[in-house]
């Protein structure tokens, strides 16, 4: 089956760094479309960025973060500099085959990982 499994997040001061990767298995990787969401308590679950043949990113991100793939790793990287206390969520790995709605949408994927938390502290 599929699994998407998220490593990498943990405990940072702000302005620090963090690279979250994510390992798919059970899938053609490199037909999905990639993307990271996350999810800060109370909130709902937000775009962060997304590749596919190209590249795309949340407004709150850009210039920060970068979303980089490694197909014959069959992994997905987020790697997150600057990072403000806005940051702290649980991040979310995501897998998209459809390419039919908006990206940025959560119900655009398929698949989900479970998740793993970055908090930036002040």
């Amino acid at each position: 089956q599929v699994q998407l499994v998220e490593s990498g997040g943990g405990l940072v001061q702000v302005g620090g760094s963090l690279r979250l990767s994510c390992a798919a298995s059970g899938l053609s990787f490199g037909a999905y479309a990639m993307g990271w969401f996350r999810q800060a308590p109370g909130k709902d679950r937000e775009f962060v960025a997304r590749i596919s043949w190209k590249t795309s990113y949340a407004d709150s991100v850009k210039g920060r973060f970068t979303i980089s793939r490694d197909n014959a790793k069959t992994t997905v990287y987020l790697q997150m500099n600057s990072l403000k206390p806005e940051d702290t969520a649980v991040y979310y790995c995501a897998a998209d085959s459809s390419y039919r709605g908006p990206y940025y949408e959560v119900g655009e994927y398929e698949y989900w990982g479970q998740g793993t938390q970055v908090t930036v502290s002040s």
